[in-house]
């Protein structure tokens, strides 16, 4: 059996980047982009997802969103995954009911978790310069991580007022000060 491989990204400053937070705890983002090399010198070709969100799709499966790569901490669903021109783009919730959900939440919302990474096996590649053009891919994963593997690409965030209210409750909670300012 070949082992999961996983390739990070992280989104741009500008706020088209891989990673957004939206009203609550709803993100968006790309979690990979076509025809840049990451760090082991590894590219995706445009349309290296396809027949695997067709396969999902058709047997009702769906790409899981984890923690860190963590298959036993699940913090949200994706609600879409599709491909564009730009590369794998991903929708979904962080579901703030599950305790990892909250910090994960907060955690992007300050600025301290600002990648995106893929988990998936390789179906065709080709040898490319110092790595490989991966062609098609079967994805399993899309995590929030620390450390992302694509260095062209940072987190945009939007910071949700509600969560903003929440993090400071929770920071009074813990006998932070109210007044603090947020990252």
């Amino acid at each position: 059996m070949m082992e999961l491989e996983r390739k990070f990204c992280a989104g741009g400053t500008d706020g088209t980047g891989p990673l957004e937070i939206g009203e609550g705890a709803v993100i968006s983002g790309y979690a990979s982009l076509f025809g840049c090399a990451d760090q082991g010198g590894d590219v995706v070709a445009p349309g290296a997802y396809a027949a695997s969100l067709k396969r999902l799709e058709g047997c009702g499966g769906r790409v899981r969103m984890l923690w860190q790569h963590d298959p036993a901490r699940p913090i949200g669903v994706w609600d879409e995954v599709r491909e564009d021109g730009k590369g794998l783009w991903v929708r979904g919730r962080i579901l703030e009911a599950v305790a990892q959900g909250r910090e994960a939440a907060a955690l992007v919302a300050a600025g301290a978790i600002d990648g995106l990474s893929i988990g998936y096996r390789t179906r065709r590649s080709s040898k490319a310069g110092t790595g490989r053009r991966l062609d098609e891919l079967e994805l399993w994963e899309v995590s929030l991580v620390t450390f992302p593997m694509l260095r062209e690409a940072r987190v945009g965030t939007k910071r949700s007022s509600a969560l903003l209210a929440k993090i400071r409750a929770a920071r009074g909670a813990l006998g932070g000060r109210e007044g603090e300012r947020d990252a």
